[in-house]
Parts: C-alpha cells; structure tokens; sequence
C-alpha cells in the first residue's frame, strides 16, 4: 500500500469513527479563534475554553482588547500557562487588527503569518475552519498520529509533517482529517498512556502495530 493509498483508506475510516469532528476551540467569531489557538500552546483547549469566558467578558470585541494592557489580559490568561507571552503577542495582534484590518482577520495565508503569535499552525486552523480553506493543522496529536500510523516516517518538526502530508492528503479532506486525528489521540492512540491498539480502527493498517 503506498502512502497515498494509506493515507485514504486512514481518512474514510477515521471519517466514519469521528463524523462530526470539529474544531475543539469554542469561538463565534474569527478573531476569537485567532485568541484561543494562542493561549492552547502548551495547554489544554478545555482549559482555554473556560479562561476565554472572562476574557471576552471584559474584552468582548478588537478594539477592546487591542485597547487593553498586557498586564491586566495577562491577570485573566494565567492559567493557561506562558502568560506574559501570550499576553503580549494576543495584545499586538488585537492591535494590528484594530490599526490594519478595521478590526477584521486577513483572509490569505501570508497575512496571518505576518500577525503577532501567529505560526503556521494557526495560520492553517484559521484557513480551514474559518474561511473553509484546504489546510493542514500539525499539532502534537497529527505529528504522533501520522508518525505512528505510517503517513510520514520519523519526521517531528512540523512544517516538515505539514509538507509530506500537503503531498498525499487530498486538500479538502485536510482540515477535517486534522480534526480527527485530534479526537483520536485523545481517545485511542494517546501520549501518555500506552495506545489502546486493540481498540483501533486502523490497527490492521498502521505501522505501529506491525499488522498489514
């Protein structure tokens, strides 16, 4: 099976396990989401999913929070860890919005790239979810998933996994598919518990488990 036949078979299967897989950030606005994937580094979206409630409860649109000092949106975004830095780059984004883009996200790749805490992982979900996009989102779960099932080999750094899979994932399954991978690292092929094979869907298919 070629990497292309895997990854489709990957897909269908993963689509019939997670059907209504979706973004796990809640947000009603694109700005919000811009927000939320920042304060998710290294921290839950459970977790910035509860802080975000205050934040935009004292900052419920751009110009506020672009009006806002790092230190008192620092105060609210604590507990999702690194705040100082998420709080500054949340503040200069917010501005650059509120001075360049009358308050609206740009809606091509190189502008958000070009945004304050803005990566290409960030970059992808707002591609894909908000404006509907091709777009491939390497998060920890896609970079361990896609490494132990056999889409890339070895390969961590995650422009690097963005490339190889850009190369075998249909672009309009990307988004969607990322998301699955999502509920499927949480569920079965976890970080830190040993994966639960047995209950797999692509156990017969996957790398990791040696059956083909």
């Amino acid at each position: 099976m070629t990497k292309e036949e895997l990854a489709l078979e990957v897909i269908e299967r993963l689509k019939k396990e997670y059907p209504d897989a979706g973004c796990t950030l809640d947000y009603d606005q694109a700005w919000k989401l811009l927000v939320s994937v920042r304060l998710a580094a290294q921290c839950t979206d459970a977790r910035v999913n509860v802080v975000v409630e205050d934040l935009y409860a004292k900052y419920p649109d751009v110009n506020a929070l672009a009006a806002a000092e790092p230190e008192d949106i620092e105060t609210i975004v604590r507990p999702c860890g690194l705040g100082k830095s998420k709080a500054r780059d949340i503040s200069k984004c917010m501005r650059v919005l509120r001075d360049e883009y009358d308050g609206k996200i740009p809606t091509d790749f190189k502008s958000l790239l070009k945004l304050p805490g803005v990566g290409r992982k960030s970059a992808n979900l707002i591609m894909g979810d908000v404006f509907g996009e091709p777009a491939i989102v390497t998060d920890t779960h896609c970079i361990r998933l896609v490494n132990r099932i056999g889409l890339v080999d070895g390969i961590k750094e995650p422009k690097k996994v963005e490339m190889a899979l850009w190369k075998i994932i249909p672009p309009k399954e990307g988004s969607d598919f990322c998301h699955r991978l999502v509920y499927h690292g949480r569920d079965i092929c976890t970080a830190r518990t040993k994966p639960h094979c047995e209950k797999c869907c692509l156990k017969d298919i996957c790398a990791k488990t040696g059956v083909k």
